[in-house]
């Protein structure tokens, strides 16, 4: 009953949207005819890990351009960098953007939809040359932002303060941003997944019913936990408790990567806690609902 009452509650937002906003100078048009912008839509992220201590791990994300002729206005697409500090102790907190390179339209190709379409990338290394510093300043567990800048022949040029609500939606995916995380060869061993509900009925994440696990992907072979939901059976070994519930997910001696991923929360009342092989708390998603989908900075260097 409760995911009822909530899915008609979102229907009726979404027809009332819908049914009044007719009006043509709302961003939605302005977006849809593509009369007043263009957009980078996000096709695919093929990686977002990067390697501190290998200069040719690379970030590689497939975007596809759209404007009001088709494509026929891109000139080019800026490729920029900032650092995120996740590990104040360091030092920096956050670094101003530097630029790394441009891509011209020619470099693009034309999509299965008739738009134009390339696969961007950047190296760790010239992520690093750009920004003015390296590994005495990174470490693993920080972050490093790439950002494109779509720059058309009129002179206009669209970057990520041009996400509104619209243009980062479910159909156009276009944050031009993208997280990238430093990793290291992982800490192996057991670690404790505390899990949380504040409702007392599951887990909610991708689906209003129950959806995926929080998602660990071990050199490619992808483990998931979460707790199960009433409302939909799980397609991975999900661990019961409505309330909360306790997981240890085992990182084997040699793996060489790990990455935590975490799918969303539906409805604001998911909340979780990490712990490393020795006891330390590795990671906190903070209060419930707090947590958003995508890659977690959870980082543990093998000894």
């Amino acid at each position: 009953m409760k995911n009822i009452i909530k899915g008609l509650s979102i229907l009726s937002a979404v027809l009332v949207m819908v049914s009044c906003d007719t009006d043509p100078d709302n961003t939605i048009y302005e977006v849809l005819d593509f009369e007043k912008g263009a957009v980078l839509r996000t096709v695919s992220i093929e990686n977002n890990l990067l390697n501190s201590s290998n200069p040719s791990s690379t970030f590689s994300v497939t975007v596809e351009e759209q404007d009001k002729e088709d494509g026929g206005l891109m000139e080019s697409v800026d490729v920029y960098v900032r650092y995120r500090d996740n590990t104040p102790a360091d030092g920096i907190n956050e670094s101003s953007t530097a630029f790394i390179k441009s891509i011209p339209a020619s470099d693009f190709t034309v999509g299965p939809v008739g738009l134009p379409r390339a696969t961007i990338t950047a190296t760790y290394g010239e992520a690093t040359a750009a920004l003015g510093f390296g590994n005495e300043t990174i470490s693993a567990g920080d972050i490093l932002v790439f950002e494109l800048v779509l720059n058309l022949t009129d002179g206009r040029s669209f970057g990520p303060e041009s996400s509104n609500s619209v243009l980062t939606g479910i159909f156009f995916k276009a944050p031009f941003s993208y997280n990238t995380l430093i990793t290291c060869s992982p800490q192996p061993g057991d670690y404790v997944v505390k899990m949380f509900d504040s409702y007392g009925d599951g887990w909610q994440t991708d689906d209003g019913n129950g959806g995926s696990g929080l998602m660990i992907d071990l050199d490619g072979t992808v483990v998931e936990v979460g707790l199960c939901s009433p409302y939909l059976a799980s397609d991975f070994d999900c661990t019961e408790g409505v309330s909360e519930g306790e997981v240890t997910v085992t990182i084997p001696e040699g793996t060489e990567s790990a990455s935590w991923t975490f799918p969303g929360d539906q409805y604001g009342e998911i909340r979780f806690e990490v712990y490393a092989p020795d006891g330390t708390l590795v990671f906190d998603s903070g209060d419930f609902g707090e947590q958003g989908a995508g890659l977690l900075p959870i980082v543990v260097c093998a000894e």
